[in-house]
């Protein structure tokens, strides 16, 4: 007997609006128009003669018929999914990673050309917010975040704990010979509290005496001041590292300071896509040289 099925490109417009809770969403990920999406949904709601989403104060929300269609209908998706991966051998569609800004900046976006060369059918879609993205709620494939002090809300694996140092422009601050010299230098931060004061602890300076101005800002202005000679700039290793490498910043003291972590969370379910899986295992790699536990 032929099989009862609804369109195609209805079930994916539904899938994708469920998993995002939201029709603009499920439209930019699948490249079409929201009236598209609307329309495939509308359609797929008069088929079934129940009503899949309802209105909600931001977008729409899964009414407990779509709820239930959609834990059946998602995984067979990802079979699909997996199926086709497996039968061409190499891992391709769109992918979708949250990430702290700073090292969306100064660590991915430089490096990119390197997983995009390996594997040119995967299309990464990098957003760099300070907002932590839902990943049960399915924001994002994948998730890269800064981890100082607290404790990551599901698992996640350590890209890099590379230490803090000043760095600066060589030739602006070519003229320091000790740490107590920074005490008279515009520095910056893009940390909250006071890093430079533990720094200058673990360097051995009394900083009892009223130091020159420090400035916090966000980190991608203040990496940015540096590399104008502007002043002298405390931060990660792995973040200053392209800088150093083409000599725009060189670091100042060899003097570490503990700098937190960048770590990478998955969506559990998107980990079953080879494509999710191949960026997690090349940013992981990316970080090996600036993690302390290596693999």
């Amino acid at each position: 007997m032929p099989r009862s099925l609804p369109p195609l490109n209805a079930l994916r417009a539904f899938e994708a609006a469920g998993r995002h809770g939201s029709f603009s969403a499920a439209a930019q990920e699948l490249g079409v128009a929201h009236s598209s999406i609307s329309r495939h949904v509308r359609g797929l709601e008069q088929r079934l003669g129940v009503q899949l989403f309802r209105e909600a104060a931001r977008g729409v929300a899964l009414s407990p018929e779509g709820q239930a269609y959609l834990a059946q209908i998602s995984p067979v998706f990802d079979v699909l999914s997996e199926a086709t991966e497996s039968m061409t051998g190499r891992a391709s569609g769109v992918i979708t990673i949250s990430s702290e800004p700073t090292f969306a900046t100064h660590f991915i976006m430089p490096r990119l050309g390197r997983f995009l060369e390996e594997f040119p059918e995967v299309e990464p879609r990098i957003t760099a917010t300070r907002s932590l993205a839902d990943l049960g709620a399915f924001e994002a494939d994948l998730a890269i975040r800064s981890i100082v002090s607290t404790t990551p809300d599901q698992p996640s694996s350590v890209i890099s704990d590379a230490p803090m140092y000043p760095f600066a422009c060589p030739k602006a601050f070519a003229h320091l010979r000790e740490p107590k010299d920074l005490l008279t230098c515009r520095r910056y931060q893009d940390r909250h509290g006071d890093p430079w004061r533990a720094w200058f602890t673990a360097a051995g300076v009394d900083v009892a005496a009223e130091p020159a101005p420090q400035w916090r800002m966000r980190a991608n202005l203040a990496v940015q001041a540096a590399l104008n000679g502007q002043g002298v700039l405390l931060v990660t290793e792995d973040i200053a590292q392209i800088y150093v490498d083409c000599g725009q910043l060189a670091r100042v003291f060899d003097v570490p300071l503990s700098g937190g972590s960048y770590q990478v969370l998955v969506e559990p379910r998107a980990e079953r896509r080879r494509a999710v899986r191949q960026f997690r295992d090349w940013v992981l790699a990316e970080g090996l040289p600036f993690r302390s536990q290596r693999d």
